[in-house]
């Protein structure tokens, strides 16, 4: 069964100055009052499909486009054209915590993201001390998450994500350079067995990831993605050592 089917995929986002345009521009724009805006194409002419139980990898440089397209795919963004299918049910975990709010507690937070993942209050009080007990971060349920280390925020997020996720049985999961989840060795174990749960589940699963031995391990095929582009897809040693052999040039 075809999980994720898409064709012709591009998208466009509108971009302010640009950091090189010079004086004159930017004078004219304080005195108009209007920013002068360009639009730039994130994503174009981007083509694959996964059927049910595929594991997909998708690498390339920061800005590439990898975060773009798994928002896409999730619905979060509207694509600017193409054809984006999806069939079954679709669930997009982030590594960053874009569902965290700065001024509530660490164990506000996990309500929070809790509800928005789509659980009830009563199955989230069920998961509440298994996902801080997980995360190592016993210590801080009452601090205010904007106090917390950019490591802590993601080891928050992911313990939240991934037990939030295991509830729910999806059909297609992404996963936003989850991989990287900012821990010790012994949390960065644990994270990993409790995905390779989640990978084996049965899902179509496609992953963003900088990890190439996560990725090379866990996906039969990955796309790598350039300037919003599939330049290369395959099996995953061929197009991982072509991504190595090539780092430098691809600017």
């Amino acid at each position: 069964m075809k999980r994720i089917h898409i064709e012709g995929l591009w998208k466009t986002f509108d971009m302010g100055f640009k950091k090189r345009e010079g004086l004159l521009p930017r004078m004219f724009s304080l005195i108009s009052g209007k920013e002068t805006k360009r639009e730039v194409r994130v994503l174009d002419n981007i083509s694959f499909q996964a059927q049910a139980g595929e594991n997909i990898g998708i690498i390339g440089k920061n800005g590439s486009g990898k975060s773009t397209l798994l928002r896409i795919i999730a619905g979060i963004y509207v694509p600017g054209g193409g054809v984006v299918t999806t069939r079954g049910k679709v669930i997009y975990v982030n590594a960053f915590g874009y569902s965290l709010k700065p001024k509530l507690t660490m164990g506000e937070n996990i309500f929070l993201m809790g509800l928005v993942m789509g659980l009830s209050q009563k199955e989230i009080e069920k998961k509440f001390n298994e996902i801080v007990s997980f995360s190592g971060l016993e210590d801080f349920v009452n601090t205010k998450v904007y106090q917390f280390s950019s490591g802590m925020l993601i080891r928050l997020n992911f313990s939240v994500g991934i037990h939030c996720v295991t509830h729910q049985n999806p059909d297609i999961l992404l996963l936003d350079e989850i991989i990287e989840t900012g821990g010790d060795i012994d949390f960065n174990k644990k994270a990993l067995q409790k995905m390779e749960q989640l990978i084996h589940g049965g899902a179509t699963v496609v992953m963003a990831s900088h990890n190439l031995d996560v990725i090379k391990k866990y996906c039969g095929f990955v796309l790598l993605v350039h300037n919003g582009c599939i330049i290369k897809s395959g099996k995953p040693e061929e197009v991982i050592n072509f991504y190595k052999e090539n780092y430098q040039l691809l600017v």
